[in-house]
């Protein structure tokens, strides 16, 4: 005899994924099931997300505190998880502009609530503006940020703020500008200390193919020289995917 039983109607496939999707809602441990189920990255989004980015000038268009700051937000987000888990005493920074960076380094600091010292370099302050001028817990110093001037004040902080140290390289982006200074550094960074070098996105690393030798040959001409200074932080640099620094997170050894 025939059974009298009706098969269950047959889901669609939308209705499928809506079902898993129900079943794995809130639960942060599926989110890759989710992703893999919904979404297939060609690979190429990070890059392309950097040139739209950089090209479409919107880092132009940040600020931190109402002060211009030239950087990318991921990035910015990614340095205050180093500076908390590094918990330097002295931050230095080559490339001031308009203060913004260094208020954004000393807000951070404050927060953590050791003492400390932020060292911003320009080799002239005529974007510097009033409000960042008047955060104590930032020396602004005008002159070149691969001077012996330079260095030395850096020995003197070293001194008064024993230590780690956080560093970042953000001034003029010429190959031989930005190897000077990590050479300056290279005596004064000891190990565990950290070093980010931004804007080797330059010169085709994906943006500005045009720029010519930039940060990203500097760092590859200081190790070639010295290849045992410092170990690149991979981790940190691809977490958002993207950064204005490819290859230029750098731990000292």
């Amino acid at each position: 005899m025939a059974s009298q039983q009706q098969s269950a109607p047959k889901r669609s496939p939308l209705a499928t994924k809506l079902r898993i999707l129900n079943q794995i809602a809130f639960d942060r441990r599926n989110t890759r099931l989710f992703s893999q189920l919904f979404y297939r990255s060609t690979g190429s989004e990070p890059e392309e997300y950097a040139k739209w980015y950089f090209n479409n000038l919107v880092w132009q268009d940040t600020t931190w505190m109402g002060i211009e700051t030239y950087k990318s937000p991921c990035d910015m987000w990614n340095y205050q998880e180093i500076l908390f888990s590094l918990k330097p005493s002295l931050v230095i920074e080559f490339g001031t502009a308009f203060g913004g960076s260094a208020i954004y380094w000393a807000s951070v600091m404050r927060q953590i609530g050791n003492p400390f010292k932020v060292l911003s370099v320009d080799i002239d302050h005529k974007l510097l503006r009033p409000q960042a001028r008047r955060d104590l817990d930032v020396e602004f110093v005008e002159a070149s940020s691969a001077s012996p001037e330079v260095a030395e004040r850096i020995r003197q902080l070293r001194s008064e703020y024993p230590g780690k140290v956080w560093a970042i390289l953000d001034s003029d982006h010429s190959m031989d500008h930005v190897l000077a200074e990590m050479k300056l550094l290279r005596p004064l960074l000891s190990r565990g200390d950290y070093l980010v070098v931004e804007d080797s996105l330059l010169n085709g690393h994906p943006v500005a193919p045009e720029w010519g030798p930039g940060p990203y040959e500097a760092i590859e001409a200081y190790e070639k020289e010295f290849p045992d200074d410092y170990t690149h932080d991979s981790a940190r640099e691809n977490k958002f995917g993207w950064s204005f620094a490819p290859y230029g997170f750098l731990i000292r050894n």
